[in-house]
């Protein structure tokens, strides 16, 4: 009885995303051979050193109510974290421990944000950014980079889109869904614009950080004059392959932090004690541990590039982060494939599913309408099966 619920779940959009693996689920118990290519979720298992220290925990009897933001040993090693890998230095009462970094943005939007402010979202953006400044009765603004920006917002873009209610910007580096990766000098650009609007607290999502083939990740709270206004965003479920066990964390001025841990507080309180302990073995090892996994996204990276080039009307860039591509499919706007007149972004993404069994999900879900997000967090063998199947479709 929909009249019944709240009008705050009822303007709530489903997570494309989820939605799409959910109906690539159903097509798999009717017995189709689906490959997908919708979730961003490494295809690894959690390092056998981090199950290890899991198992271990488990056989110490940690088994009881954490504190709410997090063991103090956990918040040392993510402390040591941010000082080896982003050159920032936080104090225990600056960092917040969440179920998942998606926990981690929704409670800083929460606390931050009122009804009618607004968040500036860098677009193509993570699906549930727009959905959790709602839900905290925010108001998105979205500003569009296109593939010919590589999906990356300039600094007047930034300007012209600040008014008197700003109160945040949200945006990802390496980028979810487009794998572009911000410059430590693009950073100070935008950082540059906002200087002049001191009132805006800028939250960097960071969880792609080590899936990064340029060399080096830069952080906006490094940047000059920005350590005091931002909320570091991180995480272990991307680079340790640890999506399930729920653990994400902020680096943030400790104002914001202590609200972070009233809202959680009230929320979920603290995060699963097994999985905190297991995640201090993680961010404790050296980034040489997980670099097997990096590699290998790397080279499958090159590969779905080659491989999607062979196709007429799908126009990539070259990501530098995460393990996602995210093509402009515009070209096909318009046509009819297999007795269907492809409209827009969803339209295609169903054709590839319905056709080519392959799972994606739409741009429009990213504020990017005219693209699709391919995941290339699978097997060489399932990326090249994938591409065959749709190129054979579009042909």
């Amino acid at each position: 009885m929909k009249s019944q619920l709240s009008d705050r779940i009822n303007a709530l959009p489903v997570s494309a995303t989820l939605a799409m693996a959910a109906k690539a689920r159903e097509l798999r118990s009717q017995g189709k051979d689906i490959i997908g290519l919708s979730l961003g979720e490494p295809d690894f298992n959690t390092p056998d050193f981090v199950k290890d220290a899991a198992i271990q925990a488990v056989n110490d009897n940690y088994n009881s109510y954490t504190p709410v933001d997090g063991y103090a040993e956990l918040k040392d090693a993510i402390i040591l974290k941010f000082k080896r890998d982003n050159n920032l230095t936080y104090d225990r009462d600056q960092i917040v421990v969440s179920t998942g970094a998606k926990q981690s943005i929704a409670n800083v939007a929460m606390v931050l944000l009122n009804k009618g402010d607004e968040c500036i979202l860098p677009a193509p953006y993570w699906v549930s950014y727009a959905a959790i400044v709602q839900l905290a009765e925010g108001t998105p603004v979205e500003v569009r980079a296109g593939i010919n920006q590589n999906f990356k917002i300039t600094p007047q873009q930034l300007r012209d889109a600040i008014t008197p209610r700003t109160k945040m910007i949200l945006f990802s580096s390496p980028n979810n869904p487009s794998g572009s990766v911000y410059s430590h000098e693009e950073l100070t650009a935008l950082a540059a614009v906002l200087k002049d609007h001191p009132q805006i607290v800028v939250v960097s999502d960071e969880i792609y950080e080590h899936i990064n083939y340029r060399g080096g990740h830069a952080s906006m709270a490094a940047v000059d004059g920005m350590y005091d206004r931002t909320v570091t965003i991180n995480g272990v479920s991307k680079a340790f392959a640890m999506t399930g066990w729920r653990v994400g964390y902020i680096g943030a001025p400790s104002w914001i932090a202590r609200a972070c841990n009233k809202m959680q507080g009230q929320i979920t309180s603290g995060t699963n004690c097994i999985a905190q302990r297991a995640v201090i073995t993680a961010l404790e090892a050296p980034v040489s541990k997980i670099q097997y996994m990096i590699d290998a996204f790397h080279k499958r990276r090159d590969l779905i590039l080659n491989l999607l080039s062979e196709i007429p009307g799908l126009v990539t860039d070259t990501p530098e982060g995460a393990f996602y591509v995210f093509p402009d499919v515009s070209a096909w706007f318009g046509k009819t494939v297999k007795g269907k007149k492809i409209e827009n972004a969803t339209d295609f993404s169903l054709l590839l599913l319905e056709e080519a069994l392959v799972a994606t999900v739409t741009g429009d879900a990213f504020g990017a309408p005219n693209c699709i997000r391919i995941s290339y967090a699978a097997s060489t063998e399932q990326i090249t099966e994938a591409v065959k199947r749709i190129k054979e479709v579009l042909s």
